[in-house]
């Protein structure tokens, strides 16, 4: 099990962290990433942590401003936002999977998704 948290509301330019902990699996073991839902559009694929630590965005409007993260100890994987746009604004999901972290399909246990809302 995934559990996202770490949304909220955050002016433009602001920052958040969300935290993916996960439960009942070893998060080491596995490819982790966090994919976007915006109100009224589909679900894109934001960035993977791969578990040979290989990090993979891919948004170029997030280049820059968006880092993965996580910590085998605690069983957590954390996406740190800066300079938050109102573009950013959806729900994050965490997922993992043991596939091609490149690959979308790869990630097929997902978090229920946190709001993020960015305020211009």
């Amino acid at each position: 099990q995934l559990q996202a948290s770490g949304g909220g509301l955050v002016q433009a330019g602001g920052s958040l962290r969300l935290s993916c902990a996960a439960s009942g699996r070893t998060i080491s073991t596995y490819n982790v990433g966090w994919f976007r839902q915006a109100p009224g559009k589909e679900r894109e694929f934001v960035i993977t942590h791969s578990r040979s630590a290989v990090t993979t965005i891919f948004l170029d409007s997030l280049k820059g401003r968006f880092t993965i993260s996580r910590d085998n100890a605690k069983n957590t994987v954390y996406l740190q936002m800066n300079s938050l746009k109102p573009e950013d604004t959806a729900v994050y999901y965490c997922a993992a999977g043991v596939g091609p972290a490149y690959s979308a399909s790869t990630f097929v246990y997902w978090g229920q998704g946190t709001l993020v809302t960015v305020s211009s």
